[in-house]
């Protein structure tokens, strides 16, 4: 196929075509233990993360030595208010990030990195990310899901060598995958790269490319039409920014994040080598989502950087504030906030961590751990730093630069608000997440009964099916009917001053329960249960506060053994787990009294009209544009803003 043949419509793509999409690029098989999924099937199993893992000593020192060096950087040489301001990094500032290493963070020493494990990367991104958080992103996306990750796992050796020693200190990369009208559908995807001899000829645009407006090198997802000599599908390829036809037509802006490099790419008939091609045709989803099993951690890190500012703004202003006689602090009302801060920053840095060593370590499939990790720490970051604007009241609303200007001090908490929001979106949105792991979740039982519920299955695969789901369920469901969460003495090693044991005890407890609850939905709705999406965003909330929990008292252990704040981090464990266990019960009650089918009906009435009568008596502010931008292949119309940092 030649490349005047390119595509130019985008594909249409059916409901199922679009599941199965998805279902062949994830990883199909569980080769090594998984805590969360084990959690989901109602078997806790603690000895998977306790004692809790830690880096070898090696590892630890050569981080502890890279994070001294870059605290010095971040007090003396980042600016975040002007950041902020200009929205824009300094180039000298990224110039000094490569001058440190912080470029090559993740990248093997052999290619001129400095061969950091996940625990330690992570530390560096909450380090420099709490300084400023566009400068966390930048690092973030060029070694999480840039091109060092990807080529990591799937590149050849050639292209490791061609292109990681750059990634490690002279170049910046980007990842890109959305389109102006593909976000989590990944089947409609528009951009093409048609095979033309040596060389495959990219066409379409992205959207949301951070890093992109300064990227050297892009990890770019296309299609390959499927021909004789090519299997076709969505495909992986590095391509080099300064390629003729490469355009970044646009630097975005944001509600936060003022200061990240994020654009609109234009790709018109650029030359890709074949030899740039990452893994096999077809193969780039598959690459893309195992890319992001533990990019997704990196997310996480930030989140614990802005619950450890919550806390000390919080801590800080609440002593010094006074109403009605006393600090506000010993108001109840704000108490109760600070205290959910400090517990669930403990947490969240606990669940970090574990998932991070355990990535380290590889002796865990933690596809499932990654995932909740991001859609947990992104969640309750934004709820810690909304409390922490309601603590600081007016001065939370108010602007750090307007603060300073009338003498008080510039504190960025509405700041820390808008930057935290996109966190519930990007890699994956909250929505997306919940769907995400929830079919993770329950693979066990699609695996044995899967056929029994797909219409399309013959009589036959039904009935072998139907005899495979009896012979597991007749082992599996006797066992969630007891287990040591009903023993008085079980976990007694966490019986301590404050007792953790009892916790640990709901926790197994409830795992079974969770396990008997998505038994009996998959029973109950059997085909409906993928469409049940408020229902499986329930059970995935309940299995995510169910690891928080777990993490959380295994940290504390650490703590403990380790003579490093134990008691204290035991009252922390125990304050969460307790909030935790408030909002499971109340998730619980929620999985069978909710609005869901009330919702839907109303969600047809919007959109059909029914209550256009609401929206009238009020002005729109948005113009008349497109909701969606012409994403038409073709040669750009508009100037290459692409800014290269050298």
């Amino acid at each position: 196929m030649s490349a005047s043949s390119t595509p130019s419509s985008r594909p249409a793509v059916t409901e199922r075509e679009a599941r199965e999409v998805a279902e062949a690029a994830r990883e199909q098989h569980w080769r090594k233990p998984s805590f969360a999924k084990e959690l989901f099937l109602g078997r806790f199993r603690l000895d998977l993360i306790h004692p809790h893992p830690l880096p070898d000593d090696e590892v630890a020192q050569r981080g502890e030595e890279f994070l001294a060096k870059l605290r010095d950087f971040v007090e003396t040489k980042i600016d975040g208010a002007l950041i902020e301001r200009e929205a824009r990094i300094p180039d000298e500032v990224i110039d000094g990030l490569k001058e440190l290493g912080a470029f090559g963070m993740k990248i093997d020493t052999k290619y001129g990195g400095l061969g950091l494990g996940q625990v330690y990367y992570n530390k560096a991104l909450s380090l420099a990310g709490s300084a400023s958080p566009a400068i966390g992103v930048l690092l973030s996306a060029h070694q999480s899901i840039g091109v060092p990750q990807p080529l990591k796992l799937f590149g050849t050796q050639e292209q490791r060598e061609r292109f990681l020693p750059r990634c490690a200190r002279t170049d910046i990369s980007a990842f890109l995958l959305t389109e102006p009208d593909v976000g989590s559908d990944p089947a409609r995807l528009a951009t093409t790269a048609v095979p033309d001899g040596d060389d495959y000829v990219l066409d379409g645009v992205k959207l949301w490319t951070t890093n992109g407006v300064v990227a050297d090198l892009l990890v770019v997802m296309a299609r390959v039409p499927k021909s004789e000599c090519h299997r076709g599908g969505i495909t992986a390829f590095v391509v080099e920014t300064n390629s003729p036809g490469v355009t970044v037509e646009n630097r975005n802006a944001f509600m936060g994040l003022r200061g990240i490099e994020n654009g609109v790419t234009r790709f018109h008939q650029v030359r890709v080598p074949a030899a740039n091609r990452v893994g096999a045709e077809g193969q780039g989803l598959k690459i893309a989502l195992t890319t992001l099993n533990t990019g997704r951690l990196s997310l996480p890190a930030s989140c614990v950087a802005a619950g450890k500012w919550c806390l000390k703004i919080a801590r800080e202003w609440s002593a010094a504030r006074e109403q009605w006689g006393k600090p506000v602090a010993h108001h109840e009302a704000v108490g109760s906030k600070i205290s959910f801060i400090a517990a669930t920053t403990f947490a969240l840095e606990a669940v970090t961590d574990l998932a991070s060593q355990m990535a380290d370590e590889d002796r865990n499939d933690i596809r499932i751990e990654g995932a909740l990790a991001k859609l947990y720490a992104s969640e309750m970051a934004w709820t810690m730093a909304d409390e922490l604007v309601q603590i600081r009241g007016g001065r939370g609303f108010e602007t750090a630069d307007s603060l300073r200007a009338r003498g008080e001090r510039g504190v960025p908490a509405e700041q820390l608000l808008r930057d935290l929001r996109i966190n519930r979106i990007f890699e994956g949105s909250t929505e997306i997440m919940h769907l995400l792991i929830a079919r993770e979740a329950v693979d066990a039982h699609l695996s044995v009964a899967g056929d029994l519920i797909d219409p399309e299955k013959s009589l036959g695969d039904k009935a072998k099916a139907g005899a495979n789901a009896g012979a597991f369920y007749a082992k599996w469901l006797p066992k969630l009917v007891a287990g040591p969460g009903q023993l008085p003495t079980s976990y007694g090693e966490f019986k301590r001053d404050v007792d953790l044991s009892g916790h640990l005890r709901y926790v197994e407890r409830t795992a079974r329960k969770l396990a008997r609850s998505t038994f009996y939905a998959m029973s109950r709705w059997q085909g409906r249960m993928e469409s049940k999406q408020g229902f499986l965003g329930r059970i995935v909330d309940i299995g995510a506060e169910l690891f928080a929990m777990s993490a959380s008292c295994v940290r504390a252990e650490l703590l403990r053994s380790q003579g490093d704040h134990g008691r204290e981090a035991y009252q922390l464990a125990d304050v969460f787990c307790r909030q935790s266990r408030i909002r499971i019960e109340e998730l619980f009650t929620r999985l069978w009294t909710n609005t869901d089918d009330l919702d839907r009906k109303v969600v047809k009435g919007v959109l059909s009209g029914t209550y256009e009568w609401l929206e009238q008596g009020i002005v729109d502010p948005s113009d008349d544009g497109p909701w969606i931008a012409d994403a038409t292949p073709g040669p750009s119309q508009k100037e290459n803003v692409h800014r290269p940092i050298r």
